[in-house]
């Protein structure tokens, strides 16, 4: 098909259409607009008709002529079937331009009349279709757009391989797409070949989990549980074709599969997937069952589950590509996980139930022993229950509670209605299991359907408790609840003190009071040591200490001392509510930095041996905390990443982990992400109605706005967290340390007055409970005052002093930032205009001291400000040229180290090394060390250096 460009309208790109592929999408289209062609390939299903369409999409609106062919299996023995479908529609265009000869040749082929063929009119039918897009070419660029070259006549796909070979330096560009299944595939080697010579291939690889739940979302199946959308990406290896088509099938059953069920596979996939199935002996099939069945099939599991000749019948498979070839590996391993699921879902309820009795002996593992037998059972069974159970309390053992809610459930279908322990009870242990395991639209789908049926009141509050803990920080969606639970609870202590301690947290995240939620902390302490519960005492004290350390409360040392005691349970102890996570609050808030780092790491080791997915989410944002407070930015950067993914993947805190992400890419990452993040903490926080988080986030927002540089953005955004704190009761400034911030954003503004409040307030709690590093980030700040007033001597000396404070104190970033300001301070034009060299030498050298500073912290964000400032006047024009360190003076920071190195003879890629920074970046530079110096090129930094030794 060929569309003139005259005759259409430009079409739009539709970014939706290349979920997961942003950067494979955005390097395809650079190569496009510098002219090359771009050739993607991989699997069936895998998207390259979708991005080469999104592709031909935007790029093809700035073309002249899209030549159009999208080949199939069943019309590629048709010879010049392509070429027609991409020269049919230009063919009275470029006729009269061709030879006699070609064009002879060319109408032959495309129409059909005559008998030209390549062994005929060779020479002349390849010259034709080479002249023809040369023609086309000369009116404009020329985009030639080719899906499933794989299905390409020869015919076609040699003519189109001969002029791509030569069409260099003619505005002639392919976008072509090809299925491979390897990166080595003989079919993609030879279509590369026969590309134009600038053609960047693209592999187009499996979607993440995430992508994979962002691209079922997109198409109108986003309410599958999340666990349901982890077994469709196992199951579809990340094929966003065989995803979507996995997530439809689900989407048309009333209820999810239940747990040991296969995923639905539609007849499309198992057709497309087992079309070699039938050449398969019936032995070999039953083998191949087997295995699908299994967690880690081998062969010597097949043999022990009675397949004999398994291993014949392997190879018998893997030589239909049904298994991978793996000599060096023992598993037995399905060529797409697809074939397994497609395998196991074609086979008939007995023939399953077979191969897992045959595995429930065969496992050497207990709890896959216990899976396969379960599977194999039918009905309630008490003593394969008790051995499921056994087996989920060995997965909660070995850190695995997915599995252990999988083995609970099990457990509970196979219990009989008079079994002891019952099914609702297994049932909610096995909901727990799912809450720590970050699946928590399993853990509330069993816990409601245990209140439709639950009538003891120990059950049906814990299942009110399951519905509170799975709305997270939207728990004001589930008010209704508590007034339920209060009224099953009764008077029993135990039991009200699960409702109480979940009232506490309702207090701080609803309604945003401290004050009430300490109150009710305390009151199910009390409630659950009267009902010896001290699991639920040891949480309600450890939130209690944390509300306390938020307020500012002096009894908050004395809470967390009785959170620690003794007895403790090892499910508090690293709980990210319990009291070891308190005590990391305070330490960090006490700048006791080492300790804090100490204490979360090991905390988050532990939480990580147990499968606790809420908990390590939490400690990995407390460690990149630690990090980001010590100035690490780039470890600190990497872990926020790490806790925001795992965050979106098990839909737990994203809010939490978006706002500390956006904390660490304004101090060492990127500005606007940051911003796009603060933005998206702020909008969940206030959707919510989440106070607490809503004033963290909208720090995280103000102090981006800082970094980017909107000091009246910052003010706004920051003035909102003043009240918002005022409100909720929280005094101590070490929580959300926004007040240095606002102060020096309102100094920028010119607002010095209102900066001087909120320093002063600050400082008054700031000294009642001992927090030296919020102290010393308030006196660089109020320095900023000073030097706005005029007064620069005093300005700079308690600049001089905060920096040194933070320094030993540890706190890195903040040290650079006292540092940068003192720079900014020293390099300032004097009132008389006129600057010494000494005065120019020591603002250079402070410049210099920020610039180390920043670049050890790999602070790259501020690194950038720091550039950006001129640290001399430029010099006046009647001044001789200067001696090479007094040119310099005139210079950036970054400006003046990129010469200094140009001048000892590095080169831009050792200078890039050796600066942290990109190539690109040392060009730029250059070009403006060139203008201020008015040199030419690095020749001329040489000489000044050289003229200077010579003096």
């Amino acid at each position: 098909m060929t569309v003139r460009r005259d005759f259409q309208e430009p079409a739009r790109c539709h970014p939706d259409l290349v979920i997961g592929r942003g950067d494979l999408f955005a390097g395809a289209r650079d190569q496009l607009a510098s002219g090359g062609s771009v050739l993607l390939h991989g699997p069936a299903g895998i998207g390259k008709s979708t991005v080469l369409r999104a592709l031909a999409e935007e790029y093809g609106a700035t073309a002249r002529t899209v030549l159009r062919c999208s080949a199939t299996e069943s019309e590629s023995h048709l010879p010049f079937l392509a070429l027609a479908d991409l020269l049919g529609l230009v063919l009275d265009e470029v006729s009269p331009r061709l030879p006699a000869a070609q064009r002879t040749a060319l109408e032959s082929a495309l129409t059909g009349r005559g008998e030209s063929s390549l062994q005929r009119d060779g020479l002349a039918l390849r010259l034709a279709v080479l002249s023809a897009l040369r023609a086309l070419a000369a009116r404009g660029t020329v985009l030639v757009v080719a899906d499933d070259l794989q299905w390409l006549d020869p015919a076609s796909a040699e003519l189109l391989g001969f002029a791509a070979r030569r069409l260099e330096g003619t505005p002639v560009q392919l976008l072509c797409a090809i299925r491979t299944e390897g990166q080595e595939s003989q079919e993609y080697d030879r279509h590369l070949r026969a590309c134009p010579p600038d053609t960047l291939a693209v592999r187009l690889g499996p979607l993440s989990r995430t992508q994979v739940a962002d691209l079922l979302d997109h198409r109108g199946h986003g309410r599958l549980p999340r666990s349901t959308v982890r077994e469709i990406h196992r199951t579809s290896g990340g094929n966003p074709l065989f995803a979507l088509e996995l997530g439809r099938a689900l989407a048309d059953r009333p209820t999810p599969p239940r747990p040991g069920e296969p995923l639905p596979v539609p007849t499309s996939l198992r057709a497309l997937v087992l079309s070699r199935l039938d050449m398969l002996s019936v032995e070999a099939r039953r083998t191949l069952l087997v295995a699908s069945a299994g967690a880690r099939p081998t062969p010597a599991l097949l043999h022990a589950a009675g397949r004999g000749n398994a291993e014949a019948e392997c190879a018998q498979a893997a030589e239909l590509g049904l298994l991978a070839t793996e000599p060096d590996a023992p598993a037995v391993r399905f060529a797409h996980p697809l074939i397994s699921a497609a395998l196991y879902a074609e086979a008939p309820a007995h023939e399953r139930r077979a191969a897992h009795a045959a595995l429930s002996t065969a496992a050497s593992d207990p709890i896959e022993r216990a899976r396969h037998l379960a599977l194999a059972t039918t009905g309630a069974d008490p003593e394969v229950a008790g051995r499921l159970a056994e087996a989920a309390a060995l997965a909660r053992d070995r850190g695995a509670p997915s599995v252990a809610a999988q083995l609970g459930l099990l457990a509970a279908r196979h219990t009989p209605a008079d079994g002891v322990p019952g099914q609702e009870e297994r049932r909610l242990t096995a909901a727990e299991d799912a809450i720590t395991a970050g699946e928590v639209d399993l853990a509330r789908d069993i816990a409601r359907e245990v209140l439709t049926r639950a009538s003891v009141p120990a059950h049906r509050v814990r299942a009110w408790i399951i519905v509170i803990d799975t709305a997270g920080h939207t728990m004001a969606e589930v008010d209704a609840v508590f007034p339920q639970a209060l009224a099953d609870a009764g008077d029993d202590p135990r039991l009200l003190a699960l409702v109480h301690y979940q009232l506490a947290w309702r207090a701080l995240i609803v309604e945003g009071d401290f004050t009430e939620a300490r109150e009710a902390a305390a009151h199910a302490a009390e409630l659950a040591a009267r009902g010896k519960d001290r699991r639920t005492e040891l949480l309600s004290l450890a939130f209690q200490a944390q509300t306390e350390t938020l307020m500012g409360h002096p009894e908050a040392p004395r809470t967390i001392k009785r959170a620690l005691k003794e007895p403790q349970d090892p499910r508090v102890a690293c709980h990210h509510n319990g009291a070891g996570s308190a005590r990391f609050r305070w330490l960090v808030m006490g700048d006791q930095l080492t300790e804090a780092r100490a204490t979360v790491t090991a905390l988050l080791r532990e939480v990580r041996r147990r499968g606790s997915v809420e908990s390590e989410v939490h400690f990995l944002r407390g460690l990149a905390e630690t990090e980001l407070r010590a100035g690490h930015c780039g470890r600190a950067l990497e872990l926020a990443r790490e806790s925001l993914r795992l965050a979106r993947d098990s839909g737990i805190g994203e809010t939490a982990s978006a706002m500390l992400t956006s904390l660490a890419e304004a101090s060492g990452g990127d500005v606007d992400r940051a911003l796009a993040l603060a933005r998206e903490a702020v909008e969940h926080a206030e959707e919510d109605g989440d106070q607490m988080y809503l004033s963290r986030a909208l720090g995280a927002l103000g102090y981006a706005q800082l970094v980017a540089g909107d000091p009246a953005g910052t003010v706004r955004s920051l003035r909102r967290v003043r009240q918002l704190e005022l409100g909720l009761g929280i005094t101590d400034p070490a929580r959300g340390r926004w007040q240095g911030d606002l102060a020096e954003a309102l100094v920028r503004i010119g607002e010095p007055a209102e900066a001087q409040d909120v320093i002063d307030a600050s400082r008054e709690h700031a000294l009642r409970l001992g927090r030296d590093s919020v102290l010393a980030v308030l006196d660089r700040s109020e320095a900023l005052v000073r030097a706005a007033q005029g007064d620069t001597e005093a300005a700079v000396a308690q600049l001089t002093s905060a920096q040194d404070r933070l320094g030993k104190l540890g706190y890195g970033l903040e040290e650079a930032r006292a540092a940068f300001a003192l720079a900014r301070l020293r390099g300032r034009r004097p009132a008389t205009g006129v600057r010494t060299p000494e005065a120019a030498r020591k603002a250079a050298a402070a410049f210099d001291e920020a610039t180390r500073m920043f670049r050890r912290c790999r602070a790259l964000p501020w690194l950038r400000q720091v550039d950006d400032v001129p640290t001399a006047p430029e010099p006046e024009a009647a001044l001789a040229v200067p001696d090479a360190l007094d040119a310099l003076e005139v210079l950036a920071a970054m400006e003046r180290q990129v010469a200094a190195l140009v001048m000892e003879g590095a080169t831009n890629r050792e200078i890039a090394a050796r600066l942290f920074i990109s190539v690109k970046t040392v060009e730029a530079t250059l070009t403006r060390v060139y203008r201020k110096l008015g040199i030419r090129s690095r020749v001329d930094i040489v000489r000044l250096a050289a003229g200077r030794r010579a003096r």
